[in-house]
């Protein structure tokens, strides 16, 4: 009995060890048979995502998923601690009465107490080691505690810094495709003279972001459920509005930014293959459409409008929906899963987006001394038409 005991002791102790290590320390995606931070997220998220749908008020909903990624941080550690302390107690438990305890009888108890002493390094004067083994266990015991501690202080930096960087381009992309962000958006405000440049750099840069975002993802998995500050921002809904502007471009609009668009695709569908997997999510191939034929029509009709020279040939729509295929199902099982929306192709709704009032200010000084451009015909200037009241408002 005894020596199952200690088997399973040092298998508890062993594989927080290993978990641990492959979490924090491992740039690599986690693997084995028994993954611990997985099974963590999947008995705790699935219960917080169903209570927190339940709340009414958007605001308060996003409030409550915002909680979790921190929160499930603080558990995990203390689900590792928990673990461990219960590991050596085991081990303690395996070696019979290898402790004296003032308050209790020698027991189960009383090695789980002194494991929880020696892990904390309480040094308790009520109980302790009576053999020499059992002395150089608490503080084999004591050490492991300390060193955890220590990686742990060392995580939370890197993990927090990770998460800053991806937001930092996600609050960028709000002036440049609307909150939340949208294809028609982005493909719109870069219409004017000498925004192909703008747009190839733009995309230059997200495939750097996608890079990443799979690097880091990939090593802190619990990232993903750190969610923006703001409602209308996250990460997926980014990620698939950029992969939407790509597959426009490459599908049904002329110019040579669409080469640099292949690059950008390519990066950011792997990287939403890729976190997909981590979180071991199929694709979901029978979500709803997010491009109907009478939204598709719009959307090319609103990009005539902006001045963007969209190929017109019958098989424009084809090739769209053929890249469309490539990762709409991984965005649909992202979004279902961590419970953030999809952005739509076009703004569903008039809204005002956060930089509108430095724009109106900018407007006011160009009509001051006009300095116009042709776009579609007619005489406008380049913030005119950033200001179209016809979607912005």
């Amino acid at each position: 009995m005894r020596i199952f005991t200690l088997i399973a002791g040092v298998f508890c102790v062993v594989i927080v060890l290993v978990d641990a290590f492959q979490t924090i320390i491992s740039p690599r995606r986690a693997a084995g048979p028994v993954r611990l931070t997985r099974w963590f997220y999947l008995a705790t998220w699935h219960p917080w995502a169903f209570l927190a749908k339940r709340i009414r008020d958007p605001r308060g909903r996003e409030t409550a998923f915002s909680f979790y990624g921190p929160l499930s941080l603080i558990l995990l550690l203390a689900f590792w601690a928990a673990v461990i302390l219960f590991g050596f107690g085991l081990i303690y438990f395996s070696l019979g009465t290898s402790f004296w305890d003032s308050r209790e009888r020698a027991g189960l108890m009383s090695d789980l107490y002194m494991s929880g002493s020696a892990i904390f390094t309480l040094g308790p004067e009520d109980a302790g080691p009576t053999t020499p083994l059992a002395r150089m266990l608490v503080v084999l015991e004591a050490g492991t505690g300390f060193a955890f501690l220590a990686v742990v202080m060392g995580y939370f930096p890197v993990l927090y810094g990770a998460f800053s960087r991806r937001e930092v381009s996600i609050s960028l992309l709000d002036a440049r495709a609307g909150s939340p962000p949208t294809a028609a958006e982005l493909m719109r405000r870069h219409a004017h003279d000498g925004a192909d440049t703008e747009l190839s750099t733009l995309l230059i840069e997200w495939e750097r972001w996608s890079a990443e975002l799979l690097e880091s993802h990939i090593s802190f998995p619990l990232l993903c459920y750190f969610r923006s500050q703001h409602t209308n921002q996250s990460w997926i809904s980014a990620l698939t509005a950029i992969l939407d502007t790509c597959a426009l471009l490459i599908a049904g609009v002329q110019g040579h930014e669409a080469r640099q668009a292949q690059l950008t695709f390519a990066m950011a569908r792997h990287a939403m293959v890729d976190l997909s997997q981590v979180v071991s999510l199929r694709p979901i191939e029978d979500a709803p459409d997010r491009l109907t034929q009478a939204r598709y029509d719009e959307l090319y009709g609103l990009l005539c409008q902006s001045g963007v020279s969209v190929c017109r040939d019958t098989n424009s729509e084809n090739r769209l929906r053929e890249m469309r295929k490539l990762y709409e199902p991984y965005a649909e099982a992202l979004s279902a899963h961590f419970q953030m929306a999809l952005p739509p192709w076009i703004a569903q709704k008039p809204h005002k987006d956060n930089w509108l009032t430095v724009a109106k200010v900018r407007a006011s000084a160009e009509k001051a001394n006009p300095k116009t451009t042709k776009v579609a015909g007619e005489s406008r200037s380049s913030v005119d038409l950033l200001l179209d009241d016809h979607h912005d408002f």
